[in-house]
């Protein structure tokens, strides 16, 4: 059966890394749910904006299929880029929509984790002394209606870069929030935190950009598979990286990628054809 895991938060548990920053990961075994149904993974796995691109989660499920290399992983994409905890509060619609999605991937799947990353928009105002309380409510929630009440919880800290960037204005609370996220890991069953430190930002200096994402994916697998806070960037992310990015492809994938291009206009029909022809085992 397929391992699940939730994505939920906000803009960077989505993705906003530059699509073209890094090589795309394709593997048969990685699945997203797309309309309650498993369809093989493609990049933005999380489309709630024209501007979804690369996240966190392929590279985790990427190092999760080099420790189980038989069995499929299926990732059920509910982020919302802006969201406040007030947004994801208990019997509200995102809420409502992750355990609605969560529902229908357990009819082919066994629920194994939940994947966070919010608190953005939590950093100003004051909403940062708040954020412990209601994040322990949420998470209560999600553990009782998915009937899951071990089920791991990752979370990963905000970037440094926050404070500097072109919103920096907004973020002046940031770091009470990684405090409390710790915090949080610290004191509730079964929760783990997940360093941003020394990951990059795009242009914008919020989004984490493509190459970062992909390192932070390893270190929530690292959490999840270990059960422990990761405080300190892991010595292997990028040599792990380049190992998922690398690996060869079965012939049935490669064939599927090329239909893609060519669906997509990037290659003319006798092009595919050729090509198709050419695919050896």
């Amino acid at each position: 059966m397929i391992s699940s895991f939730l994505m939920v938060g906000q803009s960077n548990m989505a993705g906003r890394g530059y699509l073209n920053d890094v090589k795309q990961i394709y593997d048969d075994k990685i699945k997203m749910l797309v309309n309650g149904r498993w369809q093989t993974m493609t990049e933005p796995i999380n489309f709630d904006r024209p501007t979804s691109g690369i996240g966190l989660a392929a590279s985790f499920a990427g190092a999760w299929r080099l420790k189980n290399d038989q069995e499929e992983i299926g990732l059920i994409p509910c982020a919302e880029g802006g969201s406040s905890l007030d947004d994801w509060a208990v019997g509200g619609v995102l809420f409502e929509n992750a355990v609605f999605q969560t529902k229908l991937a357990l009819r082919t799947s066994k629920l194994t984790g939940i994947l966070w990353h919010q608190g953005e928009n939590d950093s100003f105002a004051g909403f940062s002394a708040l954020y412990y309380d209601k994040l322990k409510r949420i998470v209560e929630a999600f553990r009782r209606e998915l009937d899951a009440p071990g089920i791991p919880f990752i979370a990963g800290g905000l970037g440094d870069f926050l404070s500097s960037g072109r919103y920096g204005h907004y973020f002046s609370e940031y770091q009470q929030v990684n405090q409390f996220l710790l915090e949080f890991a610290e004191t509730m069953p079964n929760c783990y935190f997940v360093t941003a430190s020394g990951l990059t930002a795009n242009a914008d200096g919020l989004h984490f950009d493509a190459v970062s994402q992909r390192r932070f994916g390893i270190r929530y697998f690292e959490s999840f598979v270990e059960k422990k806070n990761i405080l300190t960037p892991l010595s292997k992310e990028m040599e792990l990286i380049e190992k998922i990015q690398d690996r060869p492809l079965t012939k049935k994938e490669q064939g599927s990628l090329l239909e893609i291009d060519f669906a997509r206009g990037q290659i003319s029909l006798s092009d595919l054809e050729k090509k198709l022809a050419l695919l050896k085992d």
